[in-house]
């Protein structure tokens, strides 16, 4: 049978356009993105100054993010880390107005969060409850204790100086949160990466049955999966009660969409289709740069939110073409 050199040539170039669109597409509209907002707004957008600003914003977003990384690469979700944000954030401020040290302050917030993580996967292993369901319901029930433990109102009084050190404070003119994010980014990437214990998650999220069969003890990595994801959330509303020198019992839900986008949204430009660390750092960045650009070219708030939505749904949909 006759083979048609150019109808084989044009296959070719079809997969190598998949493959392009597939793993670079999404980098591709983030440097668009930056480069119509440097045109639009050269003298606000486009300086080092906002772009300084802009890491700090998505700080966060990022240490979230890379929680929610952790329990995606086992296969599972936790809809828990807004209200847990929000649960961390209070604990911190209240810590603080009482006279905590700013140590205490984030300390104790992260272990709880670690704690509450851990059990969150000990019923999903063991009582084989989807994940969705049981930290919906763990999401609740701190939002619920968070709205008690608050009266509803936001804490404010007696806030020292001390506690708002971290969120407030500049190194070399860098964000202390800035560096603290990239240093969340270095040290979870290793782990990810180069640890045991990041490969067996990986493992797990690849094939589960494989894993156990290979003697992969599932339930406890899976809970230190949740575990983690428990304290970075824990850990992200302190902060975020440093930043702002108060915390509200809702302050942290806002992160719930935008950590699982940001996630998402790495998946389509590191490691096609694999949640990971670097990823959710970059998927981080286009949200942060696409909410300071619309923010700066004062467009309303909801429609940012329809303009990154569409953004995302893009991502996701270049990504789906690419590898069919």
């Amino acid at each position: 049978m006759n083979v048609n050199p150019q109808n084989t040539q044009t296959q070719k170039r079809v997969r190598f356009d998949k493959m392009m669109m597939s793993s670079y597409g999404t980098m591709i509209a983030g440097v668009a993105i930056i480069i119509i907002f440097s045109i639009l707004s050269p003298t606000s957008f486009a300086t080092l100054d906002n772009f300084i600003n802009i890491t700090r914003q998505i700080s966060f977003l990022v240490i979230i993010g890379i929680g929610a990384t952790l329990v995606m690469s086992v296969k599972e979700f936790d809809l828990s880390i807004g209200a847990m944000a929000s649960f961390g954030g209070v604990i911190a401020a209240k810590m603080a107005a009482s006279g905590a040290s700013i140590i205490l302050c984030l300390l104790v917030p992260v272990m709880i969060g670690f704690v509450i993580g851990f059990f969150n996967g000990a019923i999903i292993t063991k009582f084989k409850v989807l994940s969705f369901v049981t930290t919906l319901a763990m999401g609740t029930i701190l939002g619920g204790f968070t709205f008690w433990f608050t009266g509803g109102s936001t804490i404010f009084e007696n806030i020292p100086d001390s506690f708002k050190f971290i969120g407030q404070t500049n190194v070399a003119g860098i964000p202390l949160l800035s560096i603290i994010m990239f240093i969340m980014v270095l040290v979870f990437w290793y782990v990810m990466s180069q640890m045991a214990i990041g490969r067996r998650f990986y493992a797990i999220g690849g094939n589960e049955r494989a894993s156990q069969v290979s003697g992969i003890n599932i339930s406890l990595y899976k809970n230190l999966a949740f575990a983690l994801c428990g304290m970075l959330s824990a850990l992200t509303g302190a902060l975020l009660a440093s930043r702002l020198g108060s915390a509200h019992p809702t302050g942290g839900n806002g992160f719930f969409l935008n950590a699982y986008a940001a996630v998402f949204l790495g998946m389509t430009i590191v490691k096609n289709g694999v949640p990971n660390v670097m990823g959710t750092l970059f998927g981080a960045a286009i949200i942060g740069i696409m909410a300071n650009g619309l923010t700066i070219l004062e467009i309303p708030t909801f429609l940012q939110d329809v303009i990154t939505g569409i953004i995302i749904i893009s991502a996701l949909i270049i990504q789906k073409l690419g590898r069919d």
